[in-house]
């Protein structure tokens, strides 16, 4: 089953747009997939997130841009141990969700994605609780850590994700 979630814009859009959050366990339908996140949950109810301490980006949900070959779920395993440290295979991960993303405006000069695009949001919960981990050697993370709902929405205020932990 397809739900939307939210229609909302966002600051970081430069022209005028639409996302909207959409629970689902299947892929976005054409293949215009720019990033995909990974939420995992250890059995003590906390989500494991990382922070960037550059360019005033904090504590998210860690993920990032596919590479070019690379499909959403193999992104966010690998995006999730680059940014954490914490090893899943693809195979533990599933998708639970997506953004949508549609610029209703011409996109402005240099702007780098398409007019039409998806951000894939992959899940995984851990049988206990998180073990502690910490981005490996040249990541562009600074610190994971296993947070609780109550610490995320203190951390990182409100997000376009906030409604999928």
């Amino acid at each position: 089953m397809t739900s939307v979630l939210a229609t909302l814009t966002v600051p970081w859009i430069p022209v005028a747009h639409r996302l909207e959050v959409i629970e689902t366990a299947s892929l976005p339908p054409d293949g215009r997939v720019t990033s995909a996140f990974a939420f995992v949950s250890d059995a003590d109810g906390r989500t494991l997130m990382t922070c960037v301490d550059r360019e005033g980006r904090g504590w998210d949900i860690p993920g990032g841009h596919l590479e070019p070959g690379e499909d959403p779920v193999e992104a966010a395993a690998r995006e999730l141990y680059e940014e954490t440290g914490l090893r899943l295979p693809p195979s533990a991960l599933s998708v639970f969700a997506w953004q949508r993303i549609e610029l209703l405006e011409p996109p402005p000069a240099g702007y780098r994605y398409p007019a039409l695009a998806y951000m894939v949001m992959c899940r995984a919960a851990l049988p206990g609780p998180g073990v502690s981990t910490s981005p490996p050697a040249g990541s562009e993370s600074t610190r994971a850590a296993w947070l609780t709902k109550d610490e995320i929405d203190r951390l990182c205020g409100p997000q376009t994700w906030s409604m999928l932990l």
